[in-house]
């Protein structure tokens, strides 16, 4: 794979002599999910800010596709369109009187038509879940809300590369998991994803890749698991390892695990411990011992037919907004709206069916995670689109 962005030796100086980077060398590949972890004071928004053409770099180079950013209004007009950037803090990014006039900044000023902002502004808050709210002032939305306007403002200029910064901060758990299952169905959508964040539970989960940095340079890059289950790196980041890795490493130093396949999540933990109990023979059963899977795609089908799906089945889950924008609206009850896939699967082990309502975009990424698992794990799950 190439690389779509492209730090080159940064550095930068702010005005009160704080240097916030310091040489930093980093290539993001096109089509990854990358995040960023360090602590306060790392350089993580600031190479952000580098990325977007925000600020210059005191030296050095940010390319994008291979080419040197250039500073002039009309170049970073460009590099603003292909790198689209939502701030921390949505309050830092919304100005306009009504949620409408906030989105169709971006198009406006890109020179775009009217009936093309219109068809884009339309588009991009149905992707995240905000119809309706047009004409709503900014500053009375929820915080959620208004950084599903910030993701939508972002989106209406169709960016190639989407950098976040601190996307769930100061939002309740079930707001953090929507954003993130929202930046799922963007990757999978071919958007290369880039977030900075604290919360390593929620990079060690949801990252192709996670890049470590400390005072301003590149501490280490890698896969989420080994970026984790590295204790010098983790204490040298100043960061704490996820929750999972450190029950599982507990549970390798007794001796219980073998230690040699740290898991990503609850199911792979979960099959791990009960390959230890039982032995791995023991986790394969035929399709008859396994419940089914089933998929439904709400962009292409009649939302009538998931609520008929959905009372011959034991679980049902949407993902992403259209998902449960239509189960709202069909009132089909939901039992997972976060962590749909794998909470399917597990259910599917005891033999339970599920139904998945999604979007086109996610199918063929749903169909993957089940089939991948099944090759994984000897558990052959029946998986079918309604």
């Amino acid at each position: 794979m190439t690389n779509i962005l492209e730090a080159c030796d940064l550095h930068y100086l702010y005005s009160d002599g704080l240097k916030a980077l310091r040489g930093l060398s980093l290539g993001i590949e096109e089509g990854r999910k990358v995040a960023l972890v360090g602590p306060n004071g790392a350089g993580k928004s600031t190479l952000m800010l580098a990325f977007n053409g925000v600020i210059k770099p005191t030296s050095g180079e940010v390319r994008f596709k291979g080419v040197p950013l250039k500073y002039d209004p009309r170049s970073l007009r460009d590099v603003r369109r292909k790198v689209g950037m939502v701030f921390q803090n949505p309050d830092d990014q919304l100005f306009a009187p009504t949620v409408c006039q906030d989105v169709a900044f971006g198009p406006l000023n890109l020179g775009y038509p009217k009936e093309k902002v219109e068809r884009y502004v339309d588009y991009a808050l149905s992707y995240v879940g905000l119809s309706g709210y047009e004409d709503r002032p900014p500053h009375h939305l929820s915080g959620g809300e208004k950084r599903r306007v910030a993701i939508a403002g972002v989106l209406a200029m169709e960016p190639e590369v989407m950098i976040l910064d601190e996307p769930t901060s100061n939002l309740d758990p079930a707001s953090a998991e929507e954003i993130m299952e929202m930046l799922d169905e963007l990757s999978c959508g071919g958007k290369t994803m880039v977030v900075s964040t604290h919360d390593v539970e929620l990079a060690y989960r949801w990252a192709d890749e996670v890049v470590l940095m400390e005072g301003g340079k590149l501490l280490h890059r890698g896969s989420a698991s080994e970026v984790f289950s590295d204790p010098e790196l983790v204490l040298r980041a100043r960061v704490k390892a996820p929750l999972l890795l450190e029950i599982y490493r507990e549970l390798s130093i007794r001796r219980v695990l073998n230690g040699s396949n740290p898991p990503k999540n609850i199911l792979e933990l979960t099959d791990i411990m009960e390959a230890a109990a039982k032995g791995s023979e023991a986790l394969s059963k035929s399709k008859a011992d396994l419940g089914c899977i089933k998929v439904f795609n709400v962009d292409t089908d009649d939302p009538s037919k998931a609520e008929a799906i959905s009372k011959t089945v034991d679980c049902v889950g949407a993902m992403g907004t259209n998902a449960k924008t239509i189960a709202a609206r069909k009132k089909i009850p939901l039992d997972f709206t976060y962590g749909i896939i794998d909470k399917c699967i597990l259910k599917a082990i005891v033999g339970k069916s599920s139904l998945i309502m999604t979007s086109g975009g996610m199918v063929e990424h749903i169909f993957k995670r089940i089939r991948n698992y099944g090759a994984e794990w000897g558990r052959e799950i029946q998986v079918t689109l309604e």
